[in-house]
């Protein structure tokens, strides 16, 4: 089971999900769905569904409370985003993380502020 959680691909509408619980820990199937109806208007079963199958994953916790279920994320948002870039790295980029780096300077998606950033992060790697 451990390296399944070390191994997580997520859909958008699973990530949203998870977004929800990493910013309200134990939350409600109502609370879930009003959190991701900000952005989709989904059914309540069809979040009730998708929460099912997370926790079956053993990606999510839940606890009945009283008449409610609640839920709870088992990965934190820097785990899953761990997983998922590094999926991404091994499967598009041949395991190679300075190729993401080049494709997105290349096609323009960091702007000069994020590669200054950038700077900054290496500078302080490097000391």
């Amino acid at each position: 089971m451990e390296d399944d959680l070390n191994n997580v691909s997520l859909s958008d509408l699973q990530l949203a999900i998870m977004r929800a619980l990493w910013q309200k820990p134990n939350s409600t199937t109502t609370e879930v769905v009003e959190a991701v109806r900000e952005s989709r208007p989904l059914a309540h079963t069809t979040i009730a569904t998708l929460l099912t199958r997370l926790e079956k994953r053993g990606l999510v916790e839940v606890k009945r409370d009283g008449r409610q279920l609640c839920y709870r994320a088992l990965l934190s948002e820097s785990q899953v985003k761990r997983s998922m870039v590094s999926d991404l790295v091994s499967s598009l980029f041949m395991g190679n993380p300075s190729a993401l780096l080049s494709h997105l300077v290349k096609e323009q998606e960091i702007d000069e502020t994020e590669l200054e950033a950038i700077r900054t992060m290496l500078e302080k790697k490097r000391k």
